[in-house]
């Protein structure tokens, strides 16, 4: 969604995230919200310390706002580095969530230090498993990583709908409609040792992609469908 236009970008900027929070506000209080697991998020709750929500990016805009509301000081989360990620990041940050910019190829370990930094003051973390470009449904390291060096559990959610719109993006976007149910469900915890070698870190990220295409087929199933772009 590259816009070329300064001036035009600049105006977009500046309205975007004003409006979303207004529509999605509306939007989100119409829906009705089954939650699935509700332990283990207890179970991250109770610990009485930040923990690291990974989810599909398909389903970035109904995660975060069923999220955002969850314990601690609040939230944070990385976010593309690109110009896109721009109009993300000034969403986000209008929602209270606190973002930081990067992705695998741009500013990536920047933004998983001030992760770290945010974490131990006592933010949570909201992750897209997948990244910013994909390809969809497959887990990247960066949430493993993340959580060997700050000591905070993983916990796997996904997210399906009844009636949405999909967005023609390469992991088809997700935005409920009015009035839609929303089935939220949780997975168990991951504990990520700190001192995780990168045959570990890749037997963890093998078992979080596991994880998260089991609760997805879950989820989707329980509406009566195979995935969100049949």
């Amino acid at each position: 969604m590259a816009v070329k236009n300064g001036f035009l970008y600049k105006i977009l900027l500046a309205v975007a995230p004003w409006l979303y929070a207004g529509v999605s506000r509306v939007l989100f209080a119409t829906c009705r919200v089954r939650v699935h697991g509700a332990e283990h998020l207890g179970q991250c709750e109770a610990q009485a310390k930040p923990f690291v929500a990974v989810f599909w990016h398909y389903s970035v805009f109904t995660a975060v706002e069923l999220l955002r509301s969850r314990g601690g000081l609040g939230w944070t989360a990385m976010v593309s580095a690109s110009q896109d990620g721009e109009f993300v990041a000034r969403i986000l940050a209008r929602q209270g969530v606190v973002p930081l910019r990067g992705s695998r190829n741009r500013g990536g370990l920047a933004a998983l230090k001030g992760l770290i930094g945010l974490l131990r003051q006592g933010y949570n973390a909201a992750i897209v498993a997948d990244g910013s470009q994909g390809p969809p449904r497959i887990m990247q390291a960066g949430a493993i990583l993340l959580a060997g060096k700050s000591g905070a559990p993983i916990l796997p959610m996904a997210v399906a709908a009844d009636r949405y719109w999909a967005f023609r993006s390469w992991d088809r976007t997700v935005l409920p409609k009015p009035f839609a149910q929303l089935d939220l469900w949780y997975g168990e915890p991951m504990i990520v040792p700190e001192k995780a070698g990168a045959e570990e870190i890749e037997r963890f990220r093998l078992e979080m992609e596991y994880r998260l295409n089991g609760l997805y087929a879950q989820a989707w199933s329980r509406l009566g469908k195979g995935s969100h772009d049949a």
